[in-house]
Order: structure tokens, then sequence, then C-alpha cells
């Protein structure tokens, strides 16, 4: 039975009793018969338009109670987008406005359980296409080592010098996909140290001067005098200065120049810039860099352009310490390229 319907035969029942009490207290009054009808007629009419008001003023909540219960219909469906409208009266627009916030919250959390199931098939699909590859290179390279198809010295030492270099590369992936599910799951310790960026710095351009040799890139450093020791660990930050010099020497031109900024933006934060003069980044990439797997352009392959692991390592890191990390692009101005910059907590 609806709650309207109950709630009309209540108010029936209860206005049928009332009308039976004063008909026998008419009669007992000593009216004539006359009076009897008469006051039995307007107490009649005075009850019909009381279950007529009675009526109409159950119909908002009959109205609350049907959104409600669609909506509920809606969510058990999956759909999370609806809301109740707040009519009636003000318990029931305080169930309505409660109820909203349900659905928000519950919409807030289907989403991100959506993100973290696509980012899973996303990462599932990449980790296999990067281990897909070098493992059918070694697999084919290694059969042709079998059958005894290579038989000068020379072609033999290259094939394999080439299942060294792809047997590398896997495991440079395996260990990056278990420092990125350590840093997610938190089993790395914040244990931080008195560090100067200056030696920061220079342990991370010499781990790179091959690269930096290469192709004939010149670096600028630009740091102030005197600049407060940081608190970080070094191993780590080493890394995430290593990723993003790595990132810059990719995407410079041959003989270009990779400049560092160093700054003290607040009596807790030293910044620094990193920035090459490359094409840039697309607007729309900007926020994506960071996500794991992620290479603005799909093209690029694990062996030129790296796993997409480094800059969502570095974000993790920066994180760790308490601080920032991003990038700023100038795409579509010549010889502007990409800034990044990361902060780190002052000691």
């Amino acid at each position: 039975m609806k709650l309207r319907i109950y709630l009309l035969i209540a108010s029936g029942v209860s206005t049928s009793i009332i009308l039976l009490t004063l008909f026998v207290c008419y009669r007992y009054m000593l009216l004539n018969w006359k009076d009897v009808v008469l006051l039995t007629t307007v107490t009649l009419g005075a009850a019909s338009v009381s279950m007529l008001i009675h009526y109409f003023m159950t119909r908002p909540l009959e109205k609350a109670i049907h959104a409600i219960t669609e909506e509920t219909t809606h969510i058990s469906e999956g759909h999370f987008e609806g809301q109740v409208p707040q009519i009636g009266p003000a318990e029931f627009q305080r169930l309505a406005d409660q109820f909203n916030r349900m659905t928000g919250k519950l919409n807030e959390s289907f989403q991100k359980l959506r993100t973290a199931e696509a980012s899973r098939k996303e990462l599932v699909a990449n980790v296999s296409h990067d281990l897909r590859t070098p493992m059918a290179s070694i697999q084919a390279f290694v059969e042709a080592l079998q059958d005894d198809v290579i038989q000068d010295k020379e072609t033999f030492e290259r094939y394999l010098q080439t299942i060294r270099l792809e047997t590398g590369r896997l495991d440079g992936l395996i260990q990056e996909l278990f420092k990125l599910s350590q840093l997610d799951a938190g089993g790395t310790e914040f244990t931080p140290e008195r560090y100067h960026v200056d030696h920061l710095l220079l342990d991370g351009l010499q781990s790179l001067a091959f690269q930096l040799e290469e192709k004939k890139l010149q670096v600028d450093v630009d740091m102030p005098d005197r600049l407060p020791p940081v608190a970080i660990m070094p191993q780590e930050m080493k890394r995430v200065l290593s990723n993003i010099l790595d990132n810059a020497i990719r995407h410079s031109p041959v003989g270009g120049t990779i400049e560092i900024k160093v700054e003290q933006i607040s009596e807790q934060y030293v910044q620094l810039y990193i920035q090459d003069h490359g094409q840039g980044i697309e607007e729309e990439d900007s926020s994506k860099v960071f996500d794991r797997f992620y290479r603005a352009d799909p093209s690029r392959t694990r062996a030129s352009g790296g796993a997409g692991l480094g800059l969502a390592i570095a974000k993790s890191i920066v994180h760790l310490h308490g601080g920032t990390i991003g990038v700023d692009s100038h795409t579509g101005e010549e010889g502007h390229g990409s800034r990044f910059w990361f902060t780190l907590p002052i000691y």
C-alpha cells in the first residue's frame, strides 16, 4: 500500500470516529431531528473539506518518496549522476539532501574505481607490449644461435651483444616497475639527510656525461652562491634529477643547451628548473607526462624513448619528500622547449 493511500485511510478512519461521536452527542443533546440533520450535514461538509485538504497536502510527500525511489533504482543500475529534488516537509528535504550527498560520494568513489581499472588495463597492456618486444628479439637470436645459422664470429658476437642489450632493457623495466610499486605501496621509508644542492647537480650531470657529450649539449647552471642545505634522500633524489635530465637530453637538438636554475622560493623550499630547447609538449599532454607508461609520441619505442616510467617515478619520489613537480611547455615557439621543475624541502 502506498504511503499516501495509507495516510488518507488513517485520516478517513479518524474522521469517521469523530463523526460518529458527534452524531451520538447530537442525539443526546435533546435536539430535534432537524437540528441533528443540520449539524451532521455541516460536520460531514467540514470532514469532506478536511479530507480534500489532506489529499492535496500529502502530494509533496508522495512526490518526494517517488523521486527518491526512482533515484534509488538508477543507483542500482549503476547511474550516480542524478539528484533528488528537495521538496516536501523539512524532514524530507533533509533526507533528499543527505541522499544527494550519498550519491555524490558514491559517484566519486566509482569514478575512482573506473579510473583505477582503466589504469590497470593500460598498465597490463603496456607492460605486455614492452616485455613482448625484447622477449621476441631474444628468442629469435637464441634460436638462430642454437640452430648454428650463424657461422662467422663477428655476427655471432653481434647477436650476443643484442641479446645482452635486450636482457638489460628487460631488467631495467622490471626494476622500474618494482620501484614504482614500492612507492605506491608506501614501502619506501622517508629518511632524509642534510645535503647540498650543488652536490646533487654534480652527481646527476656526471652520471649523464656520456649522453651529454654524445649530443654535444652544453649545460648552463644558474645557482646562488649561498643556498641552504636540503633534507632529502640523496639516492632517490638523484634518480629524480637523472630522469628529468635524461628526458631533457633526449628532446634537445644536437649542439643545443640545457639550462638548470636553482632558487629558494620560500623558507621551506628550494626549487630546481630544468629547461630544454626541443619541440616542447602539447598542452593536452602536459598534465599526462607524469602518468606511468605515458608517451607524448605514441610512435616512440622503448629503445628510443624509455618505458614511460621515469617521470612517474620522479613524481612519486618528489611527493614522498613533501614537494611538488610540474612542467611548463611552449609548444609552437621555436627553441623554447619544456621546463620541468620540482621543489626540495630545506633542512
